[in-house]
């Protein structure tokens, strides 16, 4: 049995609209400058990584993608700076080429992006909500840079773990949690369910349409495998026994040496790891954090079992066994709040695996939203009837067989950029963002 989707999260009231867009673009403004004021000039303008862009580029790529589409897509205005266009182009020049651009400074970057934002919030003020072109419907264009600038957060948080020198950032701890009273995985009864979305209003183009699909009965994971889980892998030989590893990955682990998950290491008899610029014992029960596809693909064979599919990830996420009916998240359709899920930089590390009750799915199971990005076995396709909007190189240039999905989201993301039906996607070598995994078997 499947039921229609929800109708999603928009007020149909304008004004309502209106001050929602307005909330999630002051949220991850603010979000931004805490990224960006918690370190000086030197380490704004320096590249940590070859795999990441400097500070500052993300900032003003920020305004310059803000003024794209809300000034001069939106309200028509000429541009402020079209001589920078191509300097925050993502796609003209690869992060490692970056720092030898002549980047707007620090100040420079600071006042575009304000002078941007000012008159973005003039148009939005002015704006219609209600029907006309596309990308204006129910603030869809608003709603779109907010996201936007709140994946780039996330990239600039990704940027601070890979920083080398003392903490820059604090948050509190998460909600403890517990795995003693639940069961280790949940059967997912096989049938149709409504995937994707056709209706919530800040969906983007990879999210759509809505479709049936039918998903046979599979057991999953209560919770993401933890660092505890995780450790008996590597202390098993699994990093050195070819049989679990698919060839690249193995080729991986021989060239990199690999022995165990990004930022870990072994002294004195114990493992630790680095995060934020805190050096701790690797805490046995939270999800395990930084592992590529391949190392969380070995491990899933190491264990007996897989990785889930894409399908399988959002059937357990969103579908009411009792209803048919898809919903926008696992506990309902209401947004995400600290009760739910660990999102939005809230804490600074994944909550003990069993964390947020309220936030389980109706078969119980834990921490689908927040947390860790999971990966997943699918490769990042389109659905059947997908049509790029508003352009083409957001998602359709990266479907393939060469990127892998991850679902959920992770204590990084912001809720506006979070749902049930929310598409990440990466090269399954990637080890620098905020992903982990659980684990899957037939029924």
């Amino acid at each position: 049995m499947t039921g229609p989707e929800p109708t999603g999260a928009a007020p149909i009231d304008p004004e309502a609209l209106r001050q929602r867009a307005l909330a999630a673009l002051t949220a991850a403004r603010a979000r931004t400058a805490t990224l960006t004021s918690c370190v000086d000039d030197h380490d704004l303008t320096a590249q940590h990584s070859p795999l990441m862009s400097p500070l500052v580029w993300d900032l003003a790529h920020i305004g310059n993608q803000e003024e794209q589409w809300l000034l001069r897509a939106v309200a028509g205005r000429d541009a402020i700076r079209p001589e920078i266009d191509s300097l925050y182009d993502a796609f003209e020049h690869p992060r490692a080429s970056r720092p030898s651009l002549p980047l707007l400074s620090p100040a420079e970057a600071r006042r575009y992006a304000a002078e941007v934002r000012g008159r973005a919030l003039d148009v939005l003020e002015s704006t219609s909500l209600e029907g006309g072109p596309r990308l204006l419907d129910a603030g869809f264009a608003f709603g779109m840079i907010a996201q936007h600038e709140q994946q780039h957060d996330e990239t600039m948080l990704i940027t601070h773990q890979l920083r080398k020198g003392p903490a820059a950032l604090a948050a509190p701890e998460p909600p403890k949690g517990s795995t003693a009273d639940l069961p280790a995985e949940v059967l997912v009864p096989g049938g149709p369910f409504t995937m994707g979305t056709s209706a919530e209003p800040w969906a983007l183009d990879n999210e759509r349409p809505a479709h049936h699909r039918f998903v046979p009965a599979f057991h999953l994971d209560t919770t993401p495998v933890t660092c505890g889980a995780y450790l008996r892998f590597i202390e098993d030989g699994g990093y050195t026994d070819e049989r679990w590893w698919e060839p690249k990955g193995w080729a991986m682990v021989r060239q990199h040496e690999l022995t165990a998950p990004l930022f870990w290491r072994r002294e004195g008899g114990q493992w630790l790891r680095r995060r934020f610029g805190v050096t701790e014992p690797v805490p046995l029960d939270e999800p395990v954090l930084h592992v590529s596809w391949y190392e969380a693909d070995a491990y899933a064979r190491w264990a007996g079992r897989r990785l889930p599919t894409e399908e399988e990830w959002e059937k357990a996420a969103r579908h009411d066994p009792a209803t048919g009916r898809s919903r926008r998240y696992p506990w309902g359709d209401a947004d995400p709040s600290s009760e739910h899920a660990n999102l939005g930089q809230r804490h600074l590390r994944p909550a003990p695996a069993g964390a947020y009750p309220a936030g389980a799915s109706p078969l119980g199971v834990r921490q689908l939203i927040g947390d860790v990005w999971e990966w997943t076995s699918s490769d990042f396709m389109p659905y059947p009837g997908f049509v790029a909007f508003p352009y083409r190189e957001y998602s359709e240039v990266f479907f393939g067989p060469d990127h892998k999905v991850l679902r959920g989201g992770s204590f990084a993301v912001d809720q506006v950029a979070c749902r049930g039906t929310f598409r990440n996607w990466d090269l399954p070598v990637r080890r620098q963002i905020f992903a982990g995994f659980r684990t899957a078997r037939d029924a």
